[in-house]
C-alpha cells in the first residue's frame, strides 16, 4: 500500500508527521521571497525537513490510514511497517529513493541518509493559489536631455508686427488706464476697513473666551469605578513528549519515572482523538526553549523524544 498521499495531506495541516520506524517531516514557515538577480518574486511556504532520529509511532499516520482507507488500526500499522522496509530495501541497494510530492531520499560518504524536498509543491494552505512570477525590469526613460536637444535644435523667428495709428483707441485706453486706477484705489481701502473690522470682533470673542476658561471650574460628580485588569496566563503550546501510550496505566507509569529523575515539569494530558495518552516532559512558551529543552533531553535520557504544537 503506497502512503506516499497520506503524508502529503497530513503536512497540510501539521508541523510535524512521523512514519513510524522510519523518521519524520518537519515544516518551518517561510516568508515571501525575492530574488533580485533574476526579479523572481516567491510566495510564503512550508518548508520541509527530515529527522531520521523521531521514529516513534504518535498514531497520527495510521490512524489517517485507517480512516481513508477503511481499515483497522492495526492494518495500517502493518502497512506503514512493509512500506518502510521497501523504502529501507531502495536505500542500501540503489543508494537512493524517491517519495511522490515530499523529496529525494540518498546516502552520503559516512552512509548517512541525506534528504532534498521537492520544490513544485508548497504545503502552506494561506498560499494556495499562488505561484512564484518573474517581473521584467522597470525602465525609466529620461526625456530631460531630449527636449533640451529639441530647443537647441529649433529654430525661433520673430515677425515684425506692422504699426497702425488708431488714435480713437488711444484715447480710450487712457480713460481705462484712469478708471482702473481709481478703482484699484477704492477696493484696498474697502479691504483695509473690512480687515480692521474683523480684528476688533476677533479680539472681543477671545477675550470672552479668555474670561470663561479662568472662571471655569471642573467636577466630576460620578467618577468611572476603578478597573481591575487580569493579566491571562502565558501560553504554553510548545511541548516536549515523551511518549504516546495507548494503555492509560504505561502513561502513568512514564508519567511517574519522568518525576522521579527530575523532570518537574512533567505532566500528562487528557487521550487525544487518537484514543492515546501523551506524556510531556514539559511545556514551554516558544519554539526555541522547546528546541534546546527537546536535545539537552536527547543527550541525557531519551533519544527519541520529540516536539508537540498543541492547537488553540
Amino acid at each position: 500500500m503506497k502512503i506516499e498521499q497520506y503524508i502529503s495531506q497530513l503536512l497540510y495541516r501539521y508541523q510535524c508527521v512521523t512514519v513510524p520506524g522510519f523518521g519524520a517531516f518537519l515544516t518551518e514557515y517561510q516568508s515571501a521571497q525575492l530574488d533580485e538577480s533574476t526579479h523572481s518574486f516567491y510566495p510564503p511556504k512550508k518548508m520541509i525537513s527530515f529527522n531520521p532520529f523521531i521514529k516513534n509511532n504518535d498514531g497520527l499516520l495510521a490512524n489517517h490510514l485507517a480512516e481513508a482507507e477503511k481499515i483497522s488500526y492495526e492494518i495500517a500499522v502493518n502497512a506503514i511497517q512493509n512500506e518502510v522496509a521497501h523504502w529501507k530495501t531502495k536505500i542500501q541497494e540503489l543508494g537512493n529513493f524517491s517519495i511522490k510530492n515530499i523529496g529525494d531520499f540518498s546516502l552520503n560518504s559516512e552512509r548517512n541518509i541525506v534528504f532534498v524536498p521537492v520544490d513544485q509543491i508548497n504545503y502552506l494552505k494561506e498560499s494556495f493559489g499562488l505561484s512564484s512570477f518573474i517581473s521584467p525590469s522597470v525602465k525609466r526613460e529620461i526625456y530631460k536631455e531630449e527636449i533640451e536637444q529639441l530647443e537647441e535644435s529649433a529654430p525661433i523667428i520673430f515677425t515684425p508686427e506692422k504699426r497702425r495709428n488708431y488714435s480713437v483707441l488711444k484715447y480710450a485706453a487712457v480713460f481705462l488706464v484712469t478708471a482702473g486706477i481709481a478703482g484699484s484705489i477704492g477696493y484696498k481701502y474697502y479691504e483695509k476697513k473690512v480687515a480692521e473690522e474683523t480684528l476688533i470682533v476677533q479680539t472681543n470673542v477671545q477675550k470672552k473666551i479668555n474670561q470663561k476658561i479662568q472662571e471655569a471650574t471642573f467636577y466630576i460628580s460620578n467618577p468611572l469605578p476603578s478597573v481591575t485588569l487580569t493579566v491571562p496566563s502565558e501560553k504554553m503550546p510548545f511541548c516536549v513528549v515523551a511518549g504516546a501510550f495507548r494503555i492509560e496505566s504505561n502513561a502513568e507509569e512514564q508519567y511517574q519515572r519522568l518525576l522521579k529523575l527530575g523532570f518537574t515539569k512533567a505532566k500528562r494530558l487528557a487521550p487525544n482523538k487518537h484514543g492515546l495518552f501523551p506524556v510531556l516532559y514539559g511545556s514551554y512558551p516558544s519554539y526555541a526553549e522547546a528546541h534546546q529543552a527537546m536535545k539537552d533531553i536527547r543527550k541525557l535520557d531519551n533519544k527519541d523524544a520529540w516536539l508537540l504544537i498543541e492547537s488553540e
